[in-house]
């Protein structure tokens, strides 16, 4: 019987994966499985898989015929894996000797739906610890009780699928799978539903993934289309909030993310494509007025004055626009 599967998607990591794939060998045991999930490479990645089909123990290779983008690409992971838990890493990232058996135990210890865990931020050759901003560690919780307050950072600004470990049945209850051709901010909808719906999660104070930033194919490196994705992927954290039973409490919590979100990403408007610059724009304008209005009205009124501003300016631009059209 499989105890854990590990999902690993790449797309033209060639240059880390090796990395990646070492650092699962010092992972390995006779239960653990590790689907490898090719989508659709154009570089040397899909050689590199192949190989390590034959050479690491638990190793499963799976590749797409057509790019889908990393929710895709976990979604197949998810369908192709037989484990009791289930663990993501990004085909770019690597992981300390030892650490899923590490984790493992912690979760069955606990017996819990899903654990989340630290990470080290890796830039060039600096070091970081980046923690789950939620202080109480080694306490199974609620995990709805932990998306508030709205004006603080919460378990749910930290949405990294491989920060973590998540029992099976998460999957079977339809809370594991990502929405799916969302090319960025894939985890979004996907950490607001565990939080809403699971049933127990913990924090643990483990920090085995090391997550490599600034890589130049990453999309967090790229200013086209795709990065407007994130605007999908919060209009779906928004509507499914809304449905909630306690939507009145946990949608200013969601409408002040989406809000500093478009902010910052207006705010770095030169790294974007000119058109995509103006795509960003019109989007952001249209996103905002989908919003609840009274909700909205407050998330601004709570927000430092940069960042409300900013997205005042594009709120009246929008509107001018349509009074002159």
């Amino acid at each position: 019987m499989v105890k854990l599967s590990v999902i690993v998607p790449f797309y033209n990591v060639q240059t880390y994966a090796p990395d990646t794939l070492r650092s699962l060998r010092a992972n390995t045991r006779e239960d653990f499985e590790f689907i490898l999930v090719d989508d659709c490479a154009t570089d040397g990645t899909p050689e590199i898989l192949e190989r390590a089909e034959r050479d690491l123990p638990g190793a499963v290779y799976v590749r797409h015929e057509k790019n889908g983008g990393l929710a895709t690409a976990r979604n197949t992971g998810l369908d192709n894996a037989t484990g009791e838990y289930i663990a993501f890493l990004d085909g770019d990232d690597w992981l300390a000797p030892g650490y899923y058996a590490q984790l493992l135990a912690a979760i069955e210890d606990l017996g819990c739906d899903f654990v989340r865990t630290d990470h080290v931020q890796c830039t060039a050759r600096a070091r970081s610890i980046t923690r789950v901003p939620h202080g109480r560690r080694n306490e199974v919780m609620n995990p709805r009780d932990v998306i508030l307050p709205a004006d603080r950072s919460t378990s749910v600004d930290y949405p990294y699928a491989w920060a973590g470990m998540y029992h099976r049945r998460l999957v079977d209850e339809g809370l594991l799978h990502f929405t799916h051709g969302l090319r960025t901010a894939e985890d979004r909808p996907w950490i607001w539903r565990l939080h809403r719906e699971a049933r127990s999660f913990a924090v643990l104070g483990l920090a085995g993934v090391f997550y490599r930033r600034g890589v130049s194919s990453s999309l967090t490196q790229i200013g086209d289309v795709r990065q407007l994705d994130f605007i999908r992927a919060f209009d779906q954290v928004i509507e499914e909030t809304a449905r909630d039973r306690d939507a009145d409490t946990l949608l200013p919590k969601a409408v002040r993310t989406y809000c500093a979100i478009i902010s910052h990403h207006l705010g770095n408007i030169e790294r974007f494509e000119p058109q995509v610059a103006r795509k960003l724009r019109s989007m952001s304008a249209a996103a905002m007025k989908r919003m609840p209005q009274d909700v909205l009205k407050d998330a601004l009124d709570s927000m430092d004055y940069e960042r409300a501003a900013r997205l005042r300016r594009v709120k009246r631009r929008s509107a001018g626009a349509e009074v002159a059209a």
